[in-house]
């Protein structure tokens, strides 16, 4: 425990400013690991990151045992699922219920599923933490950063996207996409889980929307550099709101094929045009971490596959997000991102 000792401070400011703890309420740690049969066919440095982050978890929670003595807190471990997206087991997923506050320390994103959904339906306040590292408690982190800030710009951003009808976002290297958003919320990710149910990342910073169904049209290119392992731009082409190829992308690429599965229908769940995000975060700066990247500000991210748990209406199994450094936006013909 004593190597995570520094990061002690930031996870009391990380309870008491960005969740509002207050005595009584019963907080969960979260962390997923290996299942039995990822130690013979997961990657080492997979394997590495997944445990070092389920022993931060342990240390961070043990730490905050100490500084809240007021407060029940629990660590929950459970088998890793696979994917961002992909249901925790059913135990577990009861087991949120008993929470006031929860604290998703994972390596894959619980966010979009039913499981983190029903907790934050039962009044638990839900930080989602996927790809968190120690790092991101440093003091000028992404954690560190002006909330209040944050919040401003995030709720001013989602407004532009509630009034926005159509989209169009370009890239210098080769994105160019556009969709409606028409008849849409925008949301923010203000980094601060105040209320009963509220839920977002932490570290937060981005406003947010659902692209209407069936409208995505173009190409999308995700840069070397801009996501784990990604070597080599990744290019996604979208028709009629989904994907319909893959090209490039390295080993990267070759996952999303599979797991897109272009030939089975009954998958196109996977590949549907799921948010637009624009970061907002100024203390965030990983291109290569999707949890930090899509916070940095002034990039846009574009996801695919479940929208249902933001105002959509596509339920998957997947949702993964793709960031895109320096882009230009337009909304409704108006530049809202990028060089005048």
């Amino acid at each position: 425990m004593k190597e995570f000792e520094h990061l002690r401070q930031a996870a009391i400011n990380m309870l008491n400013v960005n969740l509002g703890v207050r005595e009584g309420e019963r907080i969960a740690f979260v962390t997923d690991v290996p299942a039995p049969g990822d130690w013979e066919k997961l990657p080492e440095e997979v394997l590495e990151d997944m445990l070092n982050r389920a022993r931060m978890t342990r240390a961070i929670c043990q730490m905050m045992r100490k500084a809240f003595p007021a407060l029940v807190v629990d660590l929950i471990c459970f088998e890793q699922t696979g994917q961002s997206g992909r249901e925790p087991d059913e135990e577990t997923a009861q087991r949120f219920l008993n929470y006031d506050v929860l604290v998703l320390m994972t390596t894959h994103s619980l966010s979009h599923t039913r499981a983190r959904e029903n907790a934050c339906q039962n009044g638990a306040r839900i930080a989602s933490m996927p790809g968190v590292d120690a790092a991101m408690f440093a003091p000028n982190g992404p954690m560190a950063a002006d909330y209040v800030q944050v919040k401003a710009e995030s709720l001013a951003l989602a407004e532009i996207l509630t009034r926005g009808r159509n989209v169009r976002v370009t890239t210098s290297y080769g994105t160019d996409l556009s969709f409606s958003i028409e008849g849409r919320k925008g949301s923010g990710d203000t980094g601060l889980l105040l209320e009963p149910g509220a839920f977002g990342n932490l570290p937060g910073g981005e406003a947010y929307i659902a692209p209407v169904e069936g409208t995505a049209e173009g190409v999308l290119v995700v840069p070397a550099g801009w996501y784990p392992g990604l070597k080599e731009n990744m290019r996604l082409t979208f028709h009629a709101g989904y994907v319909i190829s893959v090209e490039g992308g390295g080993d990267v690429g070759a996952s999303f094929r599979e797991l897109f599965n272009f030939s089975n229908a009954h998958l196109s769940h996977r590949r549907n045009c799921a948010e637009l995000g624009i970061g907002t975060n100024p203390n965030a700066k990983r291109p290569d971490n999707v949890l930090e990247a899509e916070k940095i500000k002034g990039t846009v991210h574009i996801a695919v596959g479940d929208n249902a748990h933001m105002g959509g209406m596509v339920e998957s199994d997947l949702h993964e997000d793709f960031v895109l450094p320096q882009p230009t936006l337009w909304i409704d013909g108006e530049r809202i991102l990028g060089e005048k």
